[in-house]
């Protein structure tokens, strides 16, 4: 991605940490958790590598083109999915957002500021105003409901893979990086 170095490594950490604990969530004994966990950990890797400094990497042009053909593919394979429920439409957003950034960088590899004096182009701006709301969204999703209603705190005994206020997190932080990610295009 272009940008500054540093953040650019700091959002690599988070989005790999982020498809680290996405993959582990596929062991889940939680059927609903392993069936999202295996798109949003490919999302996450696929984040991480994208979100690569230019400066120490500048990939080939054929590179954007595979990543635009595996979330492509990932794209299609969420709007199947979402004939069972539109919980898929989001994953479906987040690769084709992938899908266009990676068109981006293969049009104009290596350069900043691809947008140019004209501006944000307006998918930019959609896609940005829809994850802004998303991490909105889902940042108020994490507040407990103990906490909004005054009661205790559940004290559940759901193993580190089941709990769903934390794969919340892990697509808010992926959300957040969408958001950083869409930025420095």
């Amino acid at each position: 991605m272009h940008g500054p170095v540093p953040p650019g490594w700091l959002l690599v950490a988070l989005c790999a940490a982020t498809g680290l604990y996405c993959l582990l969530r596929t062991r889940s004994a939680v059927e609903e958790q392993r069936r999202a966990a295996g798109g949003e950990a490919l999302m996450g890797f696929g984040m991480a590598l994208m979100a690569v400094p230019a400066a120490a990497l500048a990939p080939p042009r054929w590179v954007w083109a595979a990543y635009a053909a595996v979330f492509g593919a990932a794209a299609v394979r969420a709007l199947w999915a979402a004939r069972s429920g539109p919980h898929h439409l989001h994953h479906s957003v987040g690769a084709l957002a992938m899908v266009y950034m990676a068109a981006v960088m293969a049009a104009a590899p290596g350069a900043h500021g691809a947008h140019g004096a004209s501006g944000v182009p307006l998918l930019t701006g959609a896609l940005l105003l829809y994850f802004t709301a998303y991490v909105l969204w889902a940042g108020v999703r994490l507040i407990p409901a103990a906490a909004v209603a005054g009661g205790a705190p559940s004290t559940g005994t759901a193993g580190w893979g089941d709990r769903p206020e934390v794969a919340r997190a892990c697509r808010l932080s992926m959300g957040i990086a969408m958001v950083a990610m869409l930025l420095a295009l």
